[in-house]
């Protein structure tokens, strides 16, 4: 196993590398020069020039040992993103305040999205065919159909401010993330509950399942001790998926409800054109992709010994 993470790990090395590359690449390259983007298109050439040397921009772009790449990947491995000109401090301290927030919106979404979803597809897989299965299928494609926003503007007018039970804007407490959590619990459901059931009905019918059958052993252990585990693959590696974009912020919960996270973050550095924030938030994302994908390879040879054999 140890052997198998090694190689996972310097395998995602010039993939990472390529990462960084190509996002210097579209920031510092690609478009219009970022004193210009920071300053705007009036600047003077003498701000433009005390700009470019404040921030480094002046030197060469890749092809010397202190050109702006280079500095860009040391200073980054010193977890020095640059410096915000919107909110005048470091981008490391801006993503800190944002980290909190958006990890607190994030985890509970994904655990609680992930454990309703394989309990309610453990239930329909179960009942294949049956009264419970086919209300189950009808109310995933229910929630399938519902646009993402009416569920936030439709949980907003009737729980916070028609019934006044959940606060409608802010994070100064547990209380304020309730609403967000249960409305990026429910809009996903339907999509993960219909995946996972197809997960697990291709289990369901294979000679291992038919053998534990004609021993005897009841319908619930066989579909939590061996069907549930034999489809953790292909769950595990989609619930992966939507980790980076959860982590990185959730664009519309977290304007919608006032929650100060990465994606709150990334939208005043767009309107704002702070472009080191920007570049810092897609290099985050980048890192933390690679990361999730590291880790459900490693999760996936732990759960099925033949991913580990080349």
């Amino acid at each position: 196993m140890l052997k198998y993470a090694a190689k996972r790990i310097l395998e995602a090395i010039p993939t990472t590398f390529g990462v960084l590359l190509l996002t210097f690449a579209l920031f510092n390259i690609v478009g219009a020069s970022p004193a210009e983007t920071a300053l705007g298109k009036n600047a003077t050439a003498e701000a433009i020039e005390a700009f470019n040397k404040k921030y480094g921009y002046d030197k060469p772009l890749i092809f010397s040992t202190d050109s702006q790449f280079v500095n860009f990947v040391v200073n980054l491995a010193k977890g020095d993103l640059g410096y915000s000109v919107e909110y005048n401090e470091p981008v490391a301290d801006v993503l800190k305040r944002g980290v909190g927030p958006s990890v607190s919106l994030a985890l509970p979404i994904l655990v609680f999205g992930a454990f309703a979803a394989i309990v309610f597809a453990l239930a329909a897989s179960a009942c294949r065919g049956m009264v419970l299965d086919k209300g189950i299928l009808t109310a995933s494609t229910v929630l399938m159909s519902i646009n993402y926003v009416v569920w936030v503007l439709a949980g907003q007018f009737l729980l916070s401010f028609k019934a006044g039970i959940f606060p409608i804007w802010g994070c100064e407490g547990a209380k304020y993330y309730i609403l967000p959590v249960a409305i990026g619990v429910v809009s996903s459901l339907g999509m993960d509950i219909r995946f996972f059931r197809t997960a697990i009905l291709d289990e369901m019918y294979k000679p291992y399942v038919l053998a534990a059958r004609s021993k005897g052993l009841s319908s619930v252990r066989i579909m939590a001790r061996h069907v549930l585990r034999n489809s953790l693959i292909p769950i595990v590696t989609y619930i992966s998926l939507s980790i980076p974009y959860l982590f990185t912020g959730s664009l519309l919960l977290e304007s919608f409800f006032g929650i100060p996270g990465l994606g709150s973050v990334s939208i005043n550095a767009i309107q704002s054109s702070d472009m080191a924030v920007v570049r810092s938030v897609v290099v985050f994302g980048a890192l933390i992709y690679q990361a999730v994908n590291i880790l459900t390879d490693i999760a996936a040879a732990m759960l099925d010994p033949r991913v580990r054999l080349s």
